[in-house]
């Protein structure tokens, strides 16, 4: 039983960073390149400009939810409503501006202000399930920093 749980712990493990590499690579590649358009209109403004997205597709495993609570809290509670944070489910909102804008392709955690972008989606990934607070000090920095 513990050997066929751990055969398909690895196998969900490589899928899921084969498939999460590519986004990291589209939005790294290609997200502060064309960042310097404008927002769609639906999008939250901010004092200082600073906003955070997570892109992710409709069915996710329990890591990419992790990504989303871990961020939601982080951003919540350390920046109240300074600083919006936005999940996008890219299959049911493929419509969003942002997909085209950021060039999303899958699971994807962006900071940005204006024309900068802050990809912390390997970061992401790595730490969500096992040391939260990692990330949570990740994007702190991030938001400090851009």
């Amino acid at each position: 039983m513990r050997k066929t749980l751990s055969i398909l712990t690895l196998i969900l493990a490589t899928i899921s960073a084969s498939s999460y590499s590519q986004c990291a690579c589209s939005a790294t590649k290609h997200g502060a390149a064309i960042s310097g358009g404008t927002e769609c209109s639906g999008t939250p403004q901010t004092k200082d400009g600073i906003k955070v997205y997570y892109f992710h597709m409709t069915r996710r495993c329990e890591t990419c939810v992790a990504v989303e609570d871990v961020t939601n809290k982080t951003v919540s509670e350390n920046y109240k409503n300074k600083i919006p944070f936005q999940s996008v489910n890219i299959e049911k909102d493929d419509k969003n501006p942002l997909i085209a804008k950021y060039k999303i392709s899958g699971q994807t955690l962006l900071i940005i202000k204006g024309d900068k972008v802050v990809d912390l989606t390997n970061t992401a990934f790595l730490n969500a399930m096992t040391t939260p607070h990692k990330l949570s000090d990740k994007i702190k920095k991030a938001i400090e920093t851009i």
